[in-house]
């Protein structure tokens, strides 16, 4: 069986935990080496009995965010919210209109942002940083913010479900290919492990010590 899909399979089961035990620089640019040991827990002696280990290459690493330590979950995935920053298009919103509830307005906008991209981002990074979002909304026009497309979609329609006018600009077109990364898949993936992630061009993953063979 292929390491990938042993790893998947090697956490099934409530007792089966992986423990993130290192991530260091790779041997090429923009590599990431991760260490995962699996472990059973054993209940009745309180104990953890160490099964397979495994090496994960991350290549083309382009934006993570690492917790070391024991999780439960790991995912692979070409799409997911979390790409949508690499993989799609950005638009710049402008709106103009004074709502007449501006904290409805707030929650709803703040909703649709955790609704879309739940733990993984916060709204705070793609708004416009010149001035607090209450008073750019009582200001009664501007520019909102910088979105991924699919996100700015969604908010033109609050935007307009309280009765604000908005236009867009694209601003940053799809990427293109990275040259650097020949031999790869064009867009980004992501590798999920609990509440670290890890967004690069492709995995590759190997047994560690010769285990799980």
């Amino acid at each position: 069986m292929p390491a990938r899909e042993r790893l998947n399979q090697d956490l099934q089961g409530e007792n089966q935990l992986g423990i993130l035990l290192m991530v260091q620089m790779g041997g090429v640019p923009e590599e990431l080496q991760l260490l995962i040991q699996i472990v059973t827990v054993d209940k009745v002696n309180q104990t953890l009995q160490e099964g397979n280990a495994y090496m994960v290459r991350v290549l083309g690493v382009r934006e993570h965010r690492v917790s070391l330590g024991m999780f439960r979950s790991i995912f692979w995935a070409n799409d997911h919210p979390i790409l949508y920053h690499h993989n799609s298009p950005e638009w710049q919103l402008r709106f103009e209109g004074m709502p007449s509830d501006v904290n409805a307005l707030m929650i709803d906008l703040r909703a649709t942002y955790g609704a879309t991209f739940g733990p993984w981002r916060d709204i705070a990074q793609d708004l416009n940083h010149e001035m607090p979002l209450s008073n750019l909304l009582q200001q009664g026009k501007g520019i909102l913010g910088t979105f991924p497309k699919p996100l700015a979609e969604r908010f033109i329609n609050v935007l307009a479900h309280h009765g604000i006018q908005s236009k867009y600009e694209e601003v940053n077109p799809a990427p293109e290919p990275d040259t650097k990364m020949k031999g790869f898949k064009d867009q980004l993936s992501v590798l999920g492990i609990d509440d670290s992630y890890f967004i690069a061009y492709s995995f590759m993953v190997d047994f560690f010590k010769g285990r799980g063979q």
